[in-house]
């Protein structure tokens, strides 16, 4: 699982979803991040992130721990 302090690249996060129509909830992201091509790594901290739901991809960045 993903931790708290762990970063992922914006620009990859960005690219893994690609087509993204939100809300979205975690589970679904996940997913059309596998169907992008995304690493195992992303996918599995995206399904475990602590929100259900986001609104948009400012709101999974700051889950991952972005800004």
């Amino acid at each position: 699982m993903a931790e708290k302090s762990e970063k992922f690249n914006p620009i990859d996060v960005q690219k893994a979803l690609k087509g993204a129509s939100y809300p979205e909830s975690r589970e679904d992201l996940a997913k059309l991040a596998k169907k992008n091509g995304a690493d195992d790594h992303l996918v599995d901290a995206l399904r475990h992130l602590p929100h259900e739901r986001f609104d948009g991809p400012n709101e999974v960045n700051k889950d991952l721990g972005g800004r």
